[in-house]
């Protein structure tokens, strides 16, 4: 297969190490990595290239990453087994294989066929914080420390930034910063955001087009005479069942996607062709609209997804690692889900999005369009908990802030005020994250102690 359509990254020797010892020459480094974990060493990439584990932070005398090789509830994660990735037959299964998550989230780019998205040239520099600030949030009327939340919460990755400087950035087990973490549907504002730059550069003419105009295979189906304004607001009246019951709509979407079960392409929205309100009537969250989107911009754009993330966005922010995205059979990215890429790419990608499009004086996306996409529009309707833009949660009070969120506790929060961000990867143990009310106090108290 041309490795510019896809490639297998189960084919490449990327099996990293799960322990790391710093410093075999010293006993003091040896105890740092056993208790807390060092700066991992050096990796094969994508591209068979050796890719230092920091090279694209500054400030080396600062506080760096911190490792734990374990968690909450590690053993039930497969601590003992090293955390194993699993195959297809067992990575997505839920509790029946929780064993597998831990290895399988950090690995699904082995697991799945995707295509890759090319680290920048020279990656840009982030600063790092001399010591990491000292946090506490309150929730159910107690007083936690963010190690408190780390004991009680299973993330794989969190990592807070504010400006171009890195705040805190933690891994539990035994995760570290070259791992390709899943991003499950934080790939929908990626999509978003995609379609805001196709417009600038007149490629799609408006959201108010009908998806047939792009993809005319559509024509004669309900989604093709659906707006892009209501597929980017999950407001098209169509219906698809979203529950993760393993035999609903999306358990469907992904068999004909990234899982490969199906011949994907159109073919892969098609089936759900009933239109049960009319558009812009009714929220209704389905991530088959993105995959709709996903075509349309496909289609007008000329290329994959992935090429037009790594000429559009994945370039100009200066990723320091190759990310990846899953797709189907026919080589149609999953619009919806699986971005793979590591932690800090993914706070570059906040902190883009927190300069509202902006990267060190270079307009990437319209700053006017990602106003528009995260924010509330009038007559637009709503989910009966939260707020939706244009494939983004839009968070509840005055100050303007929204979320990038995704199954099982993947969640980018952003603060445009005061150029916040928060990256948080996780393996919950249920797929609607019953987590999301402790994430959202320990975000509002960053907000409050360094959003300044």
């Amino acid at each position: 297969m041309d490795e510019n359509r896809a490639f297998r990254l189960r084919t490449i020797a990327f099996r990293p190490p799960e322990v790391y010892l710093c410093n075999l020459l010293t006993a003091a480094c040896v105890l740092a990595a056993i208790f807390a974990g060092c700066a991992p060493q050096a990796e094969t990439g994508a591209r068979g290239t050796v890719s230092p584990a920091s090279s694209a932070v500054e400030n080396s005398a600062a506080a760096g990453p911190r490792f734990a090789q374990g968690g909450p509830d590690a053993e039930d994660y497969g601590a003992s087994k090293r955390y194993p990735i699993g195959d297809r037959t067992m990575c997505l299964r839920g509790s029946v294989n929780l064993a597998f998550f831990v290895g399988c989230y950090s690995h699904l780019d082995q697991v799945y066929e995707g295509r890759l998205v090319r680290r920048a040239t020279t990656p840009s520099p982030l600063a790092r914080a001399a010591s990491e600030p000292a946090v506490r949030y309150e929730y159910q009327g107690q007083s936690f420390t963010l190690n408190d939340y780390l004991a009680r919460n299973p993330a794989t990755g969190l990592l807070v930034a504010r400006g171009d400087t890195i705040l805190i950035e933690r891994y539990q087990y035994a995760r570290h910063d070259r791992h390709r973490l899943t991003s499950w549907s934080m790939a929908k504002t990626v999509t978003a955001m995609l379609i805001g730059i196709a417009i600038a550069e007149g490629r799609i003419r408006s959201i108010d087009d009908f998806a047939a105009v792009y993809v005319p295979t559509l024509a004669d189906t309900e989604y093709g005479r659906t707006s892009l304004r209501h597929l980017l607001q999950m407001s098209s009246g169509v219906r698809f069942v979203e529950e993760y019951t393993g035999k609903d709509d999306v358990s469907r979407l992904t068999a004909d996607t990234f899982r490969q079960v199906g011949s994907g392409g159109v073919e892969a929205v098609t089936p759900f062709n009933v239109r049960i309100a009319p558009p812009g009537t009714r929220f209704y969250y389905a991530s088959v609209e993105t995959q709709v989107l996903g075509l349309v911009l496909r289609s007008a754009v000329g290329r994959s997804l992935a090429d037009y993330l790594q000429e559009k966005i994945w370039g100009p922010i200066g990723a320091e690692a190759d990310a990846t995205w899953l797709i189907d059979r026919s080589g149609q990215e999953a619009a919806y889900c699986c971005i793979n890429a590591v932690l800090r790419d993914y706070a570059r990608l906040g902190l883009l999005l927190a300069h509202d499009g902006n990267w060190r004086g270079r307009q990437i996306i319209p700053a006017a369009w990602i106003e528009e996409a995260t924010r509330v529009h009038v007559g637009q309707p709503q989910p009966a908990t939260g707020a939706y833009g244009y494939q983004v949660w839009i968070l509840a009070g005055e100050r303007r802030m929204f979320a990038l969120r995704g199954i099982r506790g993947q969640t980018i929060f952003v603060d445009p005020a005061s150029r916040l961000v928060m990256v948080h990867t996780a393996v919950r143990k249920q797929a609607r994250d019953p987590g999301v009310p402790e994430t959202n106090a320990l975000w509002r108290s960053l907000v409050q102690q360094l959003g300044h």
